[in-house]
């Protein structure tokens, strides 16, 4: 089944969504903490990542519905609201020390470049360490910092607009209880099912 709009109904471009006949659950969330603790549930039980999706970004948001303001209440059964996958609290570890990491050892890579080159002198290496590796260490850490905090502003956003949303696939009547059961057992709010997923 497919959806198509056009600019006259909807008020911004012409938007050709296919909507898949799975049903999907649907949970509003009031922390991250929460979303995080259903999403760990829903993975034990033999949901995948690729089962559950969240809301899109503030900028998709805009770009695909084109307006700014929305609630949650308004985009949970839209299907043209954009989602996008669910990122850990431990993967956005990950990833800010990778980030770091990276740059330091970046850094660190070019110092040693430096030390191994036969005309290398005590005052070329250790002009190569000041400038190789505190600088790159320094734009390691800012890149993880900023990950960091978009990581966090995304859920903010979310929550100054009326809670968190978690999609989860369920394509038979067991795992649509489980995931039910689950979204509602960690506070998910005005969870329900509707018989598509985007």
């Amino acid at each position: 089944m497919s959806d198509t709009r056009s600019e006259a109904a909807t008020g911004h471009r012409e938007d050709h969504v296919t909507i898949i006949r799975i049903p999907e659950a649907v949970g509003v969330f009031d922390s991250f903490e929460d979303l995080q603790q259903a999403v760990y549930d829903l993975h034990l039980v033999g949901f995948s990542r690729h089962d559950m999706s969240l809301l899109g970004s503030q900028k998709a948001l805009e770009a695909k519905l084109g307006r700014a303001y929305w609630r949650a209440e308004d985009v949970e059964d839209d299907p043209h609201a954009p989602r996008a996958h669910f990122v850990s609290e431990e993967a956005m570890g990950e990833l800010e020390g990778a980030i770091a990491g990276g740059f330091f050892f970046l850094g660190s890579y070019i110092a040693m470049a430096v030390l191994l080159t036969p005309a290398s002198t005590l005052a070329a290496s250790i002009a190569a360490i000041a400038i190789g590796g505190g600088p790159a260490a320094v734009i390691g850490t800012l890149l993880a910092r900023r990950a960091g905090k978009h990581h966090k502003d995304y859920y903010e956003n979310q929550i100054r607009h009326g809670g968190i949303l978690l999609w989860v696939r369920v394509k038979d009547k067991e795992r649509e209880e489980k995931a039910v059961n689950i979204l509602k057992g960690h506070s998910g709010r005005d969870v329900h099912v509707h018989d598509w997923s985007e």
